[in-house]
C-alpha cells in the first residue's frame, strides 16, 4: 500500500510540473506590424516580468491568420534594449493575425500567445504616432529640385566657359542626393522635431508671422523663371497650400534659433555677431539631436 501511495504522489508531481507554465511572462507590442506587398516588416516587442525587462531571451513567433488559411509565418526576434525584441516577416496580407511566441531561457520554455491587427501603412516613417506620408516626401522632393533648378539658373547668369561647366557638373551631381528617400526623411524629421520642440516652449506661429515668411520665399521664386515653370506645372494652389504649412514649421524653428542667440548673446557681452551666430547655430544642432533622441521615431 505504501508502494503504491509513493507511485501516485510521484505522477502527481510529475503531472503538475508538466503542466506548469513557467515564468509569467507579458509580451506587448512597441512597434506595430504593418503589411506592405513582397516586403519583409520589422514589428518590436517587450517583454517583462512583474513589470521589469526580461533580457537574455531566445525569442521566436509563428504567426497565422485567425480567420484565414494562408499557412503560417515564422519569424525568429533579436534582442535589443531594455527586454525589446524585433524581428522581420513578410505577410500575404493585411488583417487579423495569432502570434505564438516562444521564449526560452536556462533550458526553459514558455509560450504566449496575443493576437495583432496588421494594416497598411499610413506612410514611410512615423514621429510620436504621426504619419510622414508619402506625399511629404513627394513635396520634398519637389522642393529639392526647385533649389536645384534655381541654382542651376543662377550658374548660368553668374559663370561663363569652363567654370559654368564645373558648377553646372556639380549640380548635376546632386540630382542623385535629391532622389535619397533616407536624406527627404531626415529634412522632415528635423523641422517636425523643432516645430514640436517650439511647441514645448510655448512659441507660436501667428498667421501674419507665416504670411510675412511665405510671401518673401514667393519673392524669391518669381525671381526665376524655372522656379515659375516648375510651380506652375506643379500646380500653384496645390503649392503655395503645401508650403503655408512649411513655413509654419519654419516659422516655430526660427523662434527656437532666436532663443538661443539671446542666450549666446546674454553671456557673451563682448562676443562680435560673427561669433555668436556661430555659437548659436552649434547649439541649435546639439538641441537638434537631443531633441531628435527623445522622439519615438519609426521608420518603415
Amino acid at each position: 500500500m505504501k508502494i503504491r501511495v509513493m507511485l501516485v504522489f510521484v505522477l502527481l508531481i510529475a503531472l503538475v510540473t508538466g503542466c506548469s507554465s513557467g515564468p509569467d511572462y507579458k509580451v506587448t507590442v512597441t512597434k506595430d506590424l504593418y503589411f506592405v506587398k513582397d516586403t519583409a516588416m520589422q514589428f518590436e516587442i517587450k517583454v517583462t516580468e512583474n513589470n521589469k525587462a526580461v533580457k537574455g531571451l531566445d525569442v521566436s513567433a509563428q504567426l497565422s491568420m485567425t480567420n484565414m488559411d494562408h499557412g503560417s509565418y515564422d519569424v525568429k526576434l533579436t534582442e535589443g534594449n531594455n527586454g525589446t525584441y524585433d524581428g522581420k516577416v513578410n505577410l500575404p496580407m493585411g488583417g487579423k493575425y495569432e502570434a505564438v511566441f516562444t521564449l526560452e531561457k536556462d533550458s526553459k520554455k514558455t509560450e504566449k500567445v496575443i493576437e495583432l491587427n496588421v494594416t497598411k501603412p499610413k506612410g514611410v516613417a512615423k514621429i510620436n504616432g504621426e504619419w510622414i506620408t508619402d506625399e511629404d516626401v513627394s513635396f520634398y522632393k519637389f522642393i529639392n529640385q526647385l533649389q536645384l533648378e534655381i541654382n542651376r539658373e543662377s550658374a548660368q547668369k553668374k559663370y561663363t566657359g569652363k567654370q559654368l561647366e564645373e558648377e553646372l557638373a556639380y549640380l548635376e551631381s546632386q540630382e542623385k542626393t535629391i532622389e535619397d528617400k533616407n536624406q527627404l526623411l531626415t529634412q522632415i524629421i528635423r523641422l517636425r522635431a523643432m516645430d514640436l520642440l517650439a511647441n514645448e516652449k510655448g512659441h507660436k506661429a501667428a498667421d501674419a508671422e507665416v504670411d510675412e515668411a511665405l510671401l518673401k520665399a514667393r519673392e524669391q521664386y518669381n525671381q526665376y523663371e524655372s522656379a515659375k515653370k516648375l510651380i506652375n506645372e506643379y500646380g500653384e494652389e496645390k503649392f503655395w497650400a503645401t508650403e503655408k504649412q512649411q513655413y509654419q514649421m519654419i516659422v516655430m524653428s526660427q523662434k527656437v534659433q532666436k532663443d538661443l542667440i539671446d542666450k549666446v548673446k546674454k553671456e557673451n557681452p563682448k562676443a562680435g555677431e560673427q561669433e555668436i551666430y556661430y555659437q548659436a547655430q552649434k547649439e541649435y544642432e546639439e538641441l537638434l539631436v537631443s531633441q531628435v533622441n527623445s522622439l519615438k521615431i519609426e521608420i518603415l
